[in-house]
């Protein structure tokens, strides 16, 4: 199977120029979907520290680039949304987000914010001993109290600096009143209140009706594009102007 894809059929939310040349890295299978965007092309797109995937390879082999608190060696490997990623040597961190127009984009952070991540909880499951196990939408499993659900975010510690990976600090229950970032369909990159969850009968995804207080404006979504970010507001550090 080829591990690149024409740019012209490149997700749009990779926001990369489709037409300087044919062929672009492919986003190899992981936690994050389709429309992850490979650690390879950010760096050579994005924020440009590599002309070609050979500097990619060299850069990644010399453990250069954190993702998550763990070096990444794989160019393929897909980042999402709320990924951390660090770039010791040059003394930078990125949350990688998206913008009012459904692209992902790095919003440089300090080295003090890149120590915690912003989850989804996709699933809760018990396992051995009793013991309630979150499984998390970038890939993630840990050990919780039965205080969390399914769609509430957790914000945990990386393990950056000697603290202990994954250790809760934060919990954003999916719940009405509080706020969400939209991660997929046509709403994608608005950030609302929650106003109303309507239970839906069968395999139909419950919908979720959020509120743009700023603009004024009621929207629709599917719950599984609902990511929690808030209770009464959004973290100020998670905005996104572009």
């Amino acid at each position: 199977m080829s591990n690149h894809l024409k740019r012209l059929v490149a997700p749009g939310s990779w926001h990369i120029p489709k037409k300087v040349q044919k062929f672009v890295m492919k986003t190899a299978p992981g936690p994050h979907n389709a429309g992850a965007l490979p650690v390879g092309v950010w760096l050579r797109e994005h924020i440009k520290v590599a002309e070609n995937a050979s500097e990619v390879r060299k850069i990644l082999h010399q453990r250069d680039v954190i993702v998550n608190g763990r070096a990444c060696r794989n160019p393929q490997m897909g980042l999402g949304v709320f990924d951390i990623v660090s770039i010791p040597k040059l003394g930078k961190n990125y949350r990688i987000q998206l913008d009012k127009r459904g692209n992902l984009v790095a919003v440089e952070i300090s080295a003090e914010s890149a120590k915690t991540r912003l989850c989804k909880v996709r699933n809760k499951t018990t396992i051995r001993g009793g013991k309630v196990q979150l499984n998390l939408a970038f890939g993630a499993n840990i050990l919780a109290d039965n205080t969390y659900k399914a769609k509430d975010s957790i914000v945990v510690t990386l393990g950056v600096d000697g603290e202990d990976r994954f250790r809760i600090v934060d919990h954003f229950p999916f719940a009405e009143g509080n706020v969400a970032m939209i991660v997929g369909g046509k709403h994608s990159g608005k950030v609302g209140r929650i106003v109303d969850i309507i239970k839906t009968a069968g395999a139909v995804p419950n919908r979720v009706i959020l509120m743009d207080d700023a603009a004024g404006e009621r929207f629709e979504t599917i719950e599984d594009y609902v990511f929690m970010v808030g209770r009464s507001a959004i973290a100020p550090e998670l905005e996104v102007s572009a």
